[in-house]
């Protein structure tokens, strides 16, 4: 062969190389790592809660150790650090991206003989006290236009499944979720979820929490979901989803909020909600067949807001919700859902904002509701909802005082303390706790992008 040609084909093969290498285009990655997102936020909570009359039966946990050592109260203190990644998507018809979450919790108070009622710190699978807790997840996503799959480990909010995030860290689910806003004033949502991650759970491998279901009853595997939000009318939203979880029940939820404007900064405003659930599939809880409603109409001026609520429980049996956070009931207070069978409440509240008196960011509220006309006894023996033992005449109380402070800008932006203090006092028909309540938390969150 000739030189010239022993030259020519390594020549050919270095620009052939190079020819493919400026056309393959790594820019379709470009969003997914410029529109990256992040945030770490470090919380840390104190509560503690009297069980009054000594009720060491009911009260503070352990309840693994003999009645006698159990204490009459339980105390919990910790502090919880949650990092979480939101990818961007990458460029193209359908694009792809990941999110992904990292929790802890650290152990600060809190012994066998008073964690694990309140749900702050980890406990071991036979209730006993834990130091710490560690946990992650990740979820895939795919987005065509403005409609958004997720799948894996994530937070949802619907009023039929949704994480709460009212203790130490958050609560997560697993499984798959469509979020749609194809149009400007409607959300389309659906899921399929498979498991949930309770606030003090140490691991993610765990069936889906049901709230006041016998935890000796057969649970439902799956919980499914679709429904949609409508904002069309100004001051207008309304809501409709229906949920089941398989083998036990399924819900029709309705919900809307509509808000008046009056004069000199006033408005009325109108919340309500009503959820009907009954038995389906092989009822492995029982006879359920429940209508549950309620409705809170507040008057704003100036700084000022009151509020009046009405709530009914229409059934045999209480209402029960899949997940913490799945119940949007105007009465649903921080230490009871008032949400017995056939029990009626009425709610009093009243906030004030701090800004008006030159504290800006400062909020302060008080509530007061009463239930009454509990009546459990026509409740199946058999029900997956016997064991809670309520009677006929069933009544209770709970007021609830807060203050809120929210650093709204500097260095500090969003730094916020929150102080609760509730107070519940029930008769032995209605089968809740007589507690008294305080909480303390202060949260302080970081975020940036790439």
């Amino acid at each position: 062969m000739p030189i010239k040609k022993k030259l020519l084909i390594p020549l050919l093969l270095v620009s052939s190389t190079a020819a493919v290498a400026e056309e393959t285009d790594f820019s379709f990655l470009s969003p997914f790592v410029q529109d990256t997102k992040w945030s770490v936020t470090a919380r840390t909570v104190y509560e503690r809660r009297n069980y009054l009359e000594g009720d060491r039966s009911n009260g503070g946990r352990n309840k693994t150790l003999p009645k006698a050592e159990r204490s009459d109260y339980a105390e919990e203190w910790g502090l919880g650090l949650m990092t979480n990644v939101e990818s961007g998507f990458t460029a193209g018809p359908i694009g792809f991206g990941l999110d992904a979450h990292a929790y802890y919790a650290q152990n600060i108070m809190g012994d066998d003989y008073r964690v694990g009622k309140i749900r702050l710190l980890p406990v071991d699978q036979e209730g006993y006290a834990q130091d710490s807790l560690a946990r992650g997840g990740v979820a895939a996503k795919a987005r065509i236009s403005q409609t958004v799959l997720r799948y894996g480990e994530q937070r949802v909010k619907t009023p039929v499944f949704s994480s709460s995030d009212s203790r130490l860290l958050p609560e997560t689910m697993r499984g798959w979720f469509i979020n749609s806003k194809e149009f400007d004033t409607l959300t389309v949502q659906a899921g399929h979820f498979t498991g949930s991650t309770d606030r003090n759970s140490r691991s993610t491998n765990n069936d889906l929490t049901v709230n006041y279901l016998n935890p000796a009853t057969a649970r439902g595997d799956a919980f499914d979901l679709v429904g949609a939000t409508w904002t069309g009318a100004p001051r207008l939203s309304v809501s409709a989803f229906a949920g089941r979880l398989t083998d036990i029940w399924s819900t029709l939820y309705l919900g809307g909020s509509y808000s008046i404007p009056l004069a000199e900064k006033s408005s009325l405003s109108f919340d309500t909600n009503i959820y009907h659930s009954r038995d389906t599939g092989s009822a492995l809880a029982g006879e359920i067949d429940n209508t549950t409603a309620s409705v809170m109409t507040t008057y704003a001026t100036g700084p000022h807001k009151i509020g009046l609520g009405w709530q009914k429980v229409h059934g045999d049996t209480p209402f029960d919700y899949v997940t913490r956070g799945a119940i949007w009931l105007g009465n649903a207070a921080q230490l009871s859902d008032f949400n017995a069978p056939h029990e009626q409440s009425w709610q009093l509240r009243y906030e004030v904002d701090g800004a008006a008196f030159n504290v800006p960011g400062l909020t302060l509220g008080a509530a007061y509701i009463r239930g009454s006309g509990t009546d459990g006894t026509q409740m199946d023996a058999s029900s997956g909802y016997s064991w809670l033992g309520y009677g006929k005449g069933g009544k209770h109380w709970e007021r609830d005082l807060w203050a809120k402070y929210t650093i709204a800008s500097g260095a500090a932006k969003g730094t916020a303390i929150l102080l609760r203090y509730g107070y519940h006092r029930a008769n032995a028909a209605q089968a809740e706790l007589n507690t008294e309540q305080i909480r303390l938390s202060l949260e302080i969150p970081f975020a940036g992008g790439v």
